[in-house]
């Protein structure tokens, strides 16, 4: 390989190192899997003895038994009963919510109070779940881990053909492993966290509008700028097409 293959490859995020794959059914497509399932529960855990020592938890019984009561019908709808779920609210008036690969759950007071459907609250568990049942997160630290050897890789052919990998070319190389292979997976993420969601809650008994409508309401509540080649997320109106289209393809309205 060439000095110049290795440059263009580095900055395209096309050199990885060659590492074991998993096909996911819930994807219908391989993961690179560098993180083992144990490791990703055990973080997992930390994480949320972490939350529960610093959040402040909401005790309202209206708040939990709503929450609760959704989680009790998304668990069904998505078969993963083998996690040992857990629901709790947190008392902030952050717009918010997280799942963790061990079946955590929290949604903060403030995204329970602009939810006016279980609906609402079933679109945003499902995509959260969705990632769960996609393993994001193994495959997201696989490929930190994986980039991380790439550049190691790189660094090593390039010196062997006299060439000075220093720490300005390394930070170079590294943005373009970020915005061609980190980037575009974590938006792909978004978009299959978004799909399964939808199966999840229309499977649970929800109505599928309520997706695209609570969508549609929190676009309203940011600047989007619709450039989403440097984001992490799809812009909305990417996401809201893609929902869409997703409902229509299932046949679910």
């Amino acid at each position: 390989m060439s000095r110049r293959d290795i440059l263009m490859g580095l900055a395209a995020g096309t050199i990885l190192p060659v590492a074991g794959c998993a096909q996911n059914d819930a994807l219908g497509r391989s993961q690179l899997q560098l993180v083992s399932e144990n490791q990703i529960m055990t973080l997992s855990q930390q994480a949320w003895q972490d939350a529960l020592q610093r959040e402040r938890i909401l005790r309202d019984p209206g708040y939990n038994r709503r929450l609760q009561r959704v989680g009790s019908n998304m668990v069904s709808a998505t078969g993963m009963s083998h996690l040992d779920w857990e629901f709790v609210v947190i008392d902030s008036d952050q717009v918010n919510a997280w799942v963790l690969p061990n079946g955590k759950v929290a949604f903060y007071r403030g995204i329970l109070d602009i939810m006016e459907e279980d609906g609402h609250i079933g679109t945003v568990m499902g995509h959260e779940m969705g990632h769960v049942a996609a393993r994001h997160s193994a495959e997201r630290a696989s490929q930190q881990r994986a980039s991380q050897i790439g550049l190691q890789i790189a660094g090593a052919l390039l010196q062997q053909q006299g060439v000075d990998f220093n720490d300005e070319m390394a930070g170079a190389l590294g943005v373009g492993v970020t915005y061609g292979i980190i980037r575009p997976y974590s938006r792909q993420h978004e978009f299959e966290a978004d799909r399964l969601g939808v199966d999840y809650m229309v499977s649970a008994g929800y109505a599928p509008h309520h997706a695209t409508d609570f969508w549609l309401a929190m676009s309203t509540l940011h600047q989007d700028s619709g450039f989403d080649f440097m984001s992490t997320h799809p812009s909305d109106e990417a996401r809201l097409d893609a929902m869409r289209a997703h409902i229509a393809a299932r046949g679910y309205s």
